[in-house]
């Protein structure tokens, strides 16, 4: 058990969604406040993690989702991608940016058991 308390974000939206953006603020201001967070990534959410692929979005007045998510893993943040998710695009571990594990919902379940709060964008 860690003292940290935990946050597990999982996002379902991808490139073409605010809500992708959305989710990294609230993740970064987890780590802000202390917290040890984790990204869980499905369906097109994939395509954030995808070499090139946060680059494509950026909301106003938002930083760019790239310039957040380099932020979060240099922070300490996890990212986690769902590996039939990945299969389904046909990308493998060399088509992912750099820090993040192609891995199984049993990682999210484990921090959910140990206590993690979660939040679904």
């Amino acid at each position: 058990m860690t003292d940290k308390k935990e946050l597990v974000v999982l996002i379902t939206k991808g490139i073409d969604s605010e809500l992708s953006s959305v989710a990294l603020v609230v993740a970064c201001g987890g780590i802000t406040a202390g917290m040890k967070v984790s990204l869980f990534l499905t369906s097109s959410a994939i395509d954030l993690v995808r070499k090139r692929g946060a680059a494509m979005t950026h909301v106003p007045p938002l930083e760019p989702l790239m310039t957040m998510m380099a932020d979060f893993l240099g922070r300490g943040g996890e990212i986690w991608a769902c590996p039939p998710c990945v299969k389904a695009r046909g990308y493998e571990q060399a088509d992912l940016i750099e820090g993040v594990e192609i891995v199984g919902a049993s990682r999210m379940h484990a921090a959910i058991i140990r206590g993690a709060g979660t939040l679904s964008f």
